[in-house]
C-alpha cells in the first residue's frame, strides 16, 4: 500500500512507514493511493463467511504486498477473538454490536490490530517507540490493553479530567506497565491539539520515536473497514439498499465505512450522527466547515469541535455535492438522549449506551422517511460503561460485565497536566 498526505499529494509513504509515523510532517492525514475494488464473485460470497475471514480478505487486499498473508491470517484470527453480534430491534433497522471486546467498545478493533501489525514489524527491529493518544474516553483504554505488555513500545495517553464516565477512567488509569496515564486540565480538543503538535515538533521527534494510536493513524482506520462489510453481507439477502448510521466523533468510523464502499460494498448512504458538537451536520447543511471548541455532553465521545478526519472525507468523497450525496446529517441534545435511551428500553426491552442512542434515532427518523431501506446502526459501547447515565434514563440497572466490575476495584493513577504543549513537551523530553 502507498499513501499520500491529504495536505500534499506528492508526499509519499509505504504503510509500515505511516503508521509508525502517525502524521506527514505537512500536518495532514495519509490515505492510501488507490483502494483496491474486491471482486463481484467475493462480495457475493461474504453471507456464507465468518467476521474473521471477511477481515482476513479485506487485509490482505490492502497490506499483504508489506506483511505475508499467513502472517496477516495470524493477526486477524488474534485480534478479533470476540462475537459482532447483530441485533434486530425495529422491522428494518438491526444495531450491529461493536462492544464485546476487551474495552467493551468499538475501539478494540482498531486497537488490537494495529498492535499486533505493530509488534510484528518491531519483531527484527531494535528499537523503541512511544505512542501518544489523545483520548475522549474508550480510544484511550483500547489502545491500552492492545499494546500493555508489548515489548518495545510504551503509551501515553492524554484524557480530559472529569471529562469521561468513571467506567472510562478507571479503565485508563489503572493498567500501569508500559501505559501512562496524563490527566489534561482541559478538554480533548485540547488533547488531540497537544498530541498533533508533539508529531510536528523536530526535538521530540529527533529525541524519540513518535507515532499515533488514534484513527488519524492509517493502522487504527483499516480494521475499521471490516465490519462494515461483514454486517452489510449479513442483511444483503433482503434485497433492499443499505443505509448505515454512525454515532460520531472525530469520523475515523465514518471514514471506514467510506473506505469500505471504496472497495465494492453498495449501500444508499451513511448517517453522520452527533451529539450538540454538530460540526459536520452542520456542514452538510450550509457547506461551511466551522471547528469550534467542543461542549461536553453525556455522549462525551462525540465531543468534538475539530473532527480530525474531516480531510479523509473530503479525499474520498471529493466535492460537497458528492458528499451531501452519500451522507446525511443528524444531532441531539443530552435531553433527547436520554428520552431516546428510555424509549429504546421500553420498546425494545434492551440498553443502549448515549452515542449509540444517537446513532438509533438518527436511524429511525431517516427511515420514517425510507421505508425501502435497511437500516444498521453501529452499537458503539456497552451500556454499563455509562451506567450511571442509562440506569437515571430507563429507572433500571443496567448489568455490569465482569471485566468492567473487575476495574472499579483498581486504584486510579494518573499524571495531572496543564492544556498547553509545553506541558507534555516537558514530560517527554524528561
Amino acid at each position: 500500500m502507498q499513501l499520500y498526505s491529504t495536505n500534499h499529494q506528492s508526499h509519499k509513504a509505504t504503510f509500515k512507514q505511516a503508521m509508525f509515523k502517525g502524521l506527514p510532517n505537512d500536518n495532514g492525514l495519509f490515505m492510501p493511493e488507490v483502494i483496491p475494488q474486491l471482486d463481484s464473485s467475493i462480495l457475493s460470497s461474504f453471507h456464507k463467511m465468518s467476521f474473521s475471514e471477511i477481515a482476513n480478505i479485506m487485509a490482505n487486499s490492502l497490506i499483504s504486498d508489506e506483511i505475508p498473508g499467513a502472517k496477516l491470517e495470524e493477526i486477524v484470527l488474534n485480534a478479533f477473538d470476540f462475537d459482532v453480534p447483530l441485533t434486530q430491534l425495529d422491522d428494518n433497522v438491526q444495531l450491529l454490536e461493536l462492544f464485546h471486546g476487551p474495552t467493551h467498545a468499538f475501539k478494540d478493533f482498531g486497537a488490537r490490530f494495529m498492535a499486533r501489525i505493530m509488534s510484528h514489524f518491531l519483531e527484527s527491529e531494535n528499537q523503541e517507540v512511544n505512542i501518544l493518544v489523545a483520548t475522549s474516553g474508550d480510544t484511550g483504554s483500547a489502545v491500552a490493553q492492545g499494546f500493555v505488555g508489548v515489548p518495545g513500545i510504551n503509551v501515553t495517553l492524554l484524557f480530559p479530567s472529569g471529562k469521561v464516565s468513571e467506567l472510562q477512567e478507571k479503565q485508563l488509569t489503572t493498567i500501569g506497565q508500559n501505559i501512562t496515564a496524563i490527566e489534561v486540565s482541559g478538554t480533548f480538543d485540547d488533547c488531540q491539539k497537544m498530541v498533533k503538535q508533539a508529531f510536528l515538533d523536530e526535538e521530540l521527534n529527533n529525541s524519540s520515536h513518535l507515532t499515533s494510536a488514534n484513527s488519524i493513524n492509517i493502522a487504527r482506520l483499516i480494521p475499521q473497514t471490516f465490519y462494515y462489510m461483514y454486517a452489510w453481507s449479513r442483511i444483503k439477502a433482503s434485497g433492499k439498499e443499505v443505509i448505515f448510521s454512525v454515532p460520531s466523533g472525530n469520523f475515523g468510523n465514518l471514514c471506514g465505512g467510506l473506505i469500505a464502499e471504496k472497495m465494492g460494498m453498495p449501500l444508499n448512504r451513511f448517517i453522520a450522527a452527533t451529539n450538540i458538537n454538530k460540526i459536520v451536520p452542520e456542514y452538510l447543511d450550509s457547506g461551511l466547515f466551522n471547528p469550534r471548541p467542543s461542549i461536553q455532553t453525556l455522549a462525551n465521545a462525540m465531543d468534538v469541535g475539530n473532527p480530525s478526519n474531516f480531510p479523509r472525507i473530503e479525499a474520498l468523497l471529493g466535492d460537497y455535492d458528492n458528499i451531501r450525496n452519500h451522507l446525511a446529517g443528524a444531532f441531539y441534545n443530552d435531553e433527547q438522549t436520554l428520552e431516546i435511551i428510555a424509549e429504546v428500553y421500553k420498546k425494545f426491552d434492551y440498553f443502549v449506551c448515549p452515542h449509540t442512542a444517537i446513532g438509533y434515532e438518527a436511524l429511525k427518523n431517516h427511515m420514517a422517511q425510507h421505508k425501502d431501506l435497511s437500516g444498521i446502526c453501529l452499537g458503539t459501547a456497552h451500556p454499563a460503561k455509562f451506567f450511571d447515565i442509562v440506569n437515571k434514563a430507563t429507572g433500571k440497572e443496567v448489568e455490569i460485565p465482569y471485566r468492567l466490575m473487575e476495574v472499579m476495584g483498581k486504584e486510579k493513577i494518573s499524571i495531572p497536566m496543564g492544556n498547553k504543549f509545553d506541558d507534555l513537551k516537558g514530560f517527554l523530553l524528561d
